[in-house]
């Protein structure tokens, strides 16, 4: 509510249809319809796990994407959310089937770089991770966004470095977070971990990123984002970034 009168008030204008208003008019929201399905990227990295997308990398998705990460609208997290919690729920029941489990569901956000971070003033993949926990947990889930992971100094920005460059890029780029790795031993809980992004391209991002979790004995269940870019194999094997 807030976040449509400020719209308004701002001469704010929906991503989608350019209507005045909210960052995403009813109309345009009514019309995302997630898609969740595997998104191999071709090829996919050595090791990366399933990994799952709600949508293709493009149109008003696209655009959500863009004005979120780029522009700072933070209305957005909240549909962006939603569309990964479809996927996340989607992989889980393709991966585990219908059988419950006590274990907890960990998402875990693939970290920006604390610069791009310090920049864009806030941080886009843990916005919308929030927002897919708390529409997990709705469902029942007990599902909650635990940011493991850290950027480690050093990382180049990603746009425009094709898959090898990438893979070269994020050797070794993440680390854990201490603080965060000690309060989740402290609750001596079973747990699932999804690793979570909002675009998926060459993979190159996720895979680091499951390196990292694995390493402390962590194994990640699947890779979930938003969206997937299209550069891609039906069946092959995806990742993020």
């Amino acid at each position: 509510m807030l976040d449509a009168a400020r719209d308004l008030l701002l001469g704010g204008a929906c991503v989608g249809c350019a209507a005045p208003g909210r960052a995403l008019c009813r109309a345009c929201h009514a019309t995302l319809h997630p898609c969740p399905a595997p998104a191999w990227p071709s090829p996919a990295p050595a090791g990366l796990t399933a990994p799952w997308a709600a949508s293709a990398y493009a149109g008003t998705v696209r655009a959500m994407i863009l004005a979120h990460k780029e522009r700072g609208v933070l209305a957005l997290a909240d549909p962006l959310g939603e569309l990964l919690a479809a996927a996340v729920d989607a992989a889980l029941g393709d991966l585990l089937g219908p059988a419950s489990s006590s274990a907890s569901l960990l998402l875990v956000p693939v970290p920006s770089r604390p610069a791009t971070v310090r920049q864009r003033g806030h941080d886009p993949t843990a916005n919308l991770v929030a927002a897919a926990a708390r529409r997990l947990s709705a469902t029942g889930l007990a599902a909650r966004s635990v940011p493991l992971l850290r950027a480690r100094r050093g990382v180049a920005d990603q746009s425009g470095l094709d898959a090898a460059a990438r893979r070269a890029n994020l050797a070794g780029a993440f680390r854990l977070h201490p603080t965060a790795l000690r309060a989740l031993a402290r609750r001596r809980e079973p747990v699932r971990v999804v690793v979570c992004d909002d675009v998926l391209t060459t993979g190159a991002t996720a895979a680091e990123a499951q390196r990292a979790v694995r390493s402390v004995g962590l194994p990640a269940l699947a890779v979930v984002a938003v969206a997937a870019t299209r550069r891609r194999t039906p069946g092959a094997g995806t990742g993020s970034g």
